[in-house]
């Protein structure tokens, strides 16, 4: 009888301890969560949405920014692409970032989603949008110790531009499907060309030496032999809602003006743009983001972070350019290796 009752105070007093831990986890869970969540806004809440007004040569307007959680050392920056998608497709990121506790913020350049529009393709140049992201920044108090710029696409463009001249205010970078030569970056279109249906390409470049980019033809090619292998390697009709409605708010001039009208290649400001052999001047740690079927070479793409002084590789083995979408699993816990490791 007597052995019964140790055992049994000893199982008792297990229970209790298990409890304790549950509890204290339970807490400590609840105490992270209310960190992360808090907020430093005064007056009305918002839901973190930040209107900054930013110096242009054309005058003074205002960018739309939203920020997403709280985390004094890391704050992530998100530069979308096109150029002239709105934010709306890094959406994604919501279901893998908070959970981590990794604070990171929508934006929207100028002339994009619901900032303001001057509709002036003046304004549409690179040094001016580098130096609108330094406004971004000061505006939002991201600093060296906290400050991480993720650039998607054209945003990697202007995440490496920035880099080049503003490196001592970034804790890390991240350069996300996106080649560091758009020379090179047109050379490997015509690698993807070889690729198509010959009759589907003959179609596409007869359309575009008509200049008839309107014509409803030329993107339904685009979408269903092009855009469904190398941009989002999904049925068309199967693309996410997030993604399509960033599409949706394309600004054409904005794109127009830097990419040029052409998907396959470029013809706009940006033809040659080149940093391949600054890379080297960039020494905060930085992820480069490739993909098997992406718009932009995987191997270049590889070869690019051995160029950065502390470069890593994030290779997607089954993505192209959303390879946030369709090679997500790896693309977002390769990132968020990369911002927990570089903290």
């Amino acid at each position: 009888m007597v052995e019964y009752k140790l055992v049994s105070m000893k199982n008792i007093k297990y229970f209790l301890g298990v409890v304790v831990l549950i509890l204290f986890i339970s807490c400590k869970q609840e105490d992270k969560n209310a960190t992360y969540f808090s907020s430093n806004e005064t007056g009305i809440q918002n839901g973190g949405v930040k209107m900054v007004t930013i110096e242009t040569p054309k005058g003074k307007f205002k960018v739309w920014t939203k920020r997403y959680g709280n985390n004094p050392k890391i704050k992530l920056l998100l530069l979308n692409g096109g150029p002239g998608m709105s934010h709306e497709y890094f959406e994604c990121m919501e279901s893998f970032l908070p959970k981590q506790g990794i604070e990171f913020i929508y934006y929207d350049q100028l002339g994009t989603g619901f900032s303001d529009n001057p509709k002036d393709t003046t304004m549409w140049d690179l040094p001016r949008y580098v130096e609108e992201v330094e406004q971004v920044r000061v505006a939002l108090h991201l600093n060296k110790d906290n400050f991480y710029l993720l650039g998607h696409s054209w945003g990697g463009i202007l995440a490496m531009q920035y880099a080049l001249k503003y490196q001592n205010n970034l804790k890390g970078l991240i350069v996300s499907n996106m080649m560091a030569s758009c020379p090179k970056y047109g050379e490997y279109s015509k690698v993807l060309e070889k690729q198509m249906n010959p009759e589907v390409l003959k179609t596409i470049k007869d359309l575009e030496a008509a200049k008839d980019y309107a014509n409803p033809k030329y993107m339904e090619l685009l979408m269903n032999n092009f855009y469904n292998q190398h941009i989002l390697r999904l049925p068309v009709k199967d693309w996410p809602e997030p993604v399509n409605r960033s599409f949706s708010r394309l600004n054409e001039s904005l794109y127009i003006t830097m990419q040029g009208p052409s998907e396959l290649g470029l013809s706009g400001k940006l033809t040659h743009w080149d940093v391949s052999k600054e890379l080297k001047n960039i020494s905060v740690p930085t992820l480069v983001i490739g993909a098997k079927h992406d718009t932009m070479d995987p191997e270049y793409m590889k070869w690019m972070a051995t160029q950065f002084p502390k470069g890593t590789y994030l290779y997607c083995a089954n993505g192209s350019h959303m390879s946030l979408y369709d090679d997500q699993q790896t693309y977002m816990n390769g990132l968020v290796s990369f911002l927990k490791k570089s903290n």
